[in-house]
């Protein structure tokens, strides 16, 4: 059983970080459908987000230096595990570099061990979105966790990614040739080299480049992160039908907006958004 350290501690630090106003949640409404929708979770924000918090021009890097009133703690050397200023769900935990580091570059062994470090104690759902046409809001290198209890759905699309993995019979999909999916190791002390080892994988079965002559991958990326697998979703662009899509449309998660398709993702379910963004 994980202790959850972290967690306890993001939770006492988002208490903090909102009575300061250096986190400000977006609240949201899930869409509910007459039919039951298992494989994909629609929400719309409550209030258009302030313009006053809209920057304009160049942006600043946000990680350098990071905000302190956010962050949770330090991890090994090199990373440094924060807030998410602008949550949906609250505790959104950002794993950042603490120095420059490309997010669209390849990731490292030194990722990959922060990212077990954090994983040991306080787990879930963790993403990572390789650059902007994956759906990256920053260039600066960082991976994101949505913690989840131990008998909670991971994501909507938990059991499709398993069906996916396990070459489950019968199974089909519009989108699954632009996904590699691999089996995570259950021993602790092994599991970076492990999930570097299948990052290594991945890229090669994706024709991403070779990792150890191109100075980035070859094509933008989605990555995902649960106890059990490890999956690499390779992307053309960051939006189709009026939906943003990151690692989350991927695993199920949307958020609707005036410009959104909703009659599309609710006829036809999430493949027929997430086969034009691939």
């Amino acid at each position: 059983m994980k202790s959850e350290l972290i967690w306890s501690k993001a939770l006492e630090t988002s208490r903090k970080a909102i009575d300061c106003a250096a986190v400000i949640p977006l609240e949201t409404y899930k869409y509910k459908s007459i039919k039951k929708c298992f494989d994909f979770e629609l929400r719309f924000l409550k209030r258009t987000f302030p313009k006053n918090l809209i920057d304009y021009g160049p942006k600043a890097n946000p990680f350098i230096p990071w905000d302190r009133r956010l962050e949770v703690q330090a991890v090994n050397d090199n990373y440094t595990l924060i807030l998410n200023k602008y949550p949906v769900q609250l505790g959104h935990l950002l794993l950042i570099s603490n120095y420059w580091k490309p997010q669209n570059s390849w990731l490292s062994i030194e990722d990959f061990e922060a990212i077990s470090k954090v994983d040991n104690d306080t787990t879930g759902l963790w993403f990572f979105n390789s650059s902007k046409d994956a759906g990256a809001s920053q260039p600066h290198r960082h991976f994101q966790l949505l913690r989840r209890n131990t008998y909670e759905n991971i994501c909507p699309r938990y059991d499709w990614f398993c069906s996916l993995l396990n070459n489950s019979e019968g199974f089909n999909s519009d989108i699954k040739q632009c996904i590699s999916i691999k089996p995570r190791k259950s021993k602790l002390d092994i599991d970076a080299h492990d999930l570097f080892n299948s990052y290594k994988s991945m890229i090669i079965e994706m024709d991403l480049g070779n990792i150890n002559n191109d100075d980035k991958p070859l094509k933008p990326y989605n990555l995902l992160i649960t106890e059990k697998w490890i999956s690499l979703i390779v992307r053309s662009k960051d939006r189709a039908h009026g939906f943003g899509i990151n690692a989350l449309g991927f695993a199920g998660y949307f958020l609707g907006t005036k410009r959104s398709d909703i009659e599309m993702l609710i006829k036809f379910g999430p493949e027929s958004i997430l086969k034009d963004v691939i």
